[in-house]
């Protein structure tokens, strides 16, 4: 049990890698920095000197090369690639152990997960960044975190944990829960149509609290994508519309947050309420910052583990209120 609970630990941490890698990624606009996979330009890591180089782009003339894309994309494929090894390590382990069988299926449903992940990668590329898939694997890679991290407080034997429950808080932590995971899929798609700039100002958007928007186009899940959607296709008052929803949904997990911590405050998980508290605090601040100072990049990709790591305290939450 000790084996899948440290295993499972590691893959939290590992998991936290990959999303900043991910974030990384995205963010330096190198979604496409290897236009095939599971290679780059035809090569096992990346071209490297002028032969290779030259004969990476005879083999894809429309992708010039440019090493600077090429070195996050790979680097956050391998590393994705290597915490699908730790999946598999933890579904051999697990299923050799008698005790919780659980865990096998957890375990499994977490493998299972991980390669759908790795078709989403593929179709990343293959699709060209088709707004709905990159933004299906933005949101697997919580998803996987999320399993990890299940598997992990499923394989602890953790006292403290049940001088903690707070069945009585069901109904609040599974709205937290859900109003959450949407505000994450909001941030991803936000990110996915290069929205994260729409508004420039806070907390006016364009200088207005109701800017001109155009929802039908901003939340049109079936996009063209043209020759590819590096940078996005959409009008500037759709990608508001996009930046604007986040926001408002922001306020919105807010409030639950806020009811979620003032209930929390007085049961036996009190901690929790702090923690919350400093997390969606960081993250606003990190929204904020963001929108002021242009989407800096390491603000930008903290603002993806902060969220994480947000998701992570709310399961935590889930698991003591429905735990049995």
């Amino acid at each position: 049990m000790n084996n899948i609970k440290n295993l499972s630990l590691f893959g939290v941490c590992f998991a936290f890698i990959v999303i900043a890698l991910g974030a990384w990624t995205r963010l330096v606009d190198a979604g496409l920095g290897c236009p095939d996979w599971p290679g780059c330009y035809g090569f096992v890591v990346f071209p490297t000197d002028a032969a290779e180089i030259a004969l990476a782009e005879s083999r894809f003339p429309s992708f010039p090369y440019d090493i600077n894309k090429a070195i996050p994309e790979v680097v956050h494929r391998y590393f994705a690639a290597t915490l699908g090894f730790v999946a598999i390590l933890l579904t051999y382990i697990s299923f050799k152990y008698k005790g919780n069988k659980s865990l096998h299926w957890w375990s499994l449903g977490l493998l299972i997960f991980i390669c759908c992940q790795g078709l989403f990668g593929y179709l990343t590329v293959s699709l060209k960044l088709l707004p709905i898939i990159v933004t299906g694997h933005l949101f697997g890679g919580f998803f996987t975190l999320s399993l990890f991290y299940l598997i992990f407080l499923k394989a602890g034997d953790f006292k403290i944990l049940d001088q903690m429950r707070i069945p009585h808080l069901k109904g609040i932590s599974i709205l937290a829960m859900i109003i959450l995971l949407f505000q994450i899929f909001l941030g991803a798609w936000t990110s996915t149509n290069y929205a994260s700039l729409a508004c420039v100002d806070f907390p006016t958007c364009q200088g207005t609290y109701y800017p001109e928007m155009d929802f039908k186009q901003g939340f049109n899940l079936s996009q063209e994508v043209g020759p590819n959607y590096l940078y996005g296709l959409l009008d500037n008052s759709a990608r508001v519309a996009i930046h604007y929803s986040h926001r408002i949904s922001a306020i919105l997990v807010t409030i639950v947050f806020l009811v979620l911590m003032s209930k929390l405050w007085f049961s036996a998980a009190a901690p929790l309420a702090s923690t919350l508290g400093i997390l969606l605090l960081t993250q606003i601040s990190l929204g904020i910052i963001n929108v002021i100072y242009v989407l800096p990049l390491y603000v930008a990709i903290a603002h993806n583990l902060i969220a994480a790591s947000l998701l992570l305290g709310t399961i935590t939450v889930n698991y003591l209120a429905w735990k049995k």
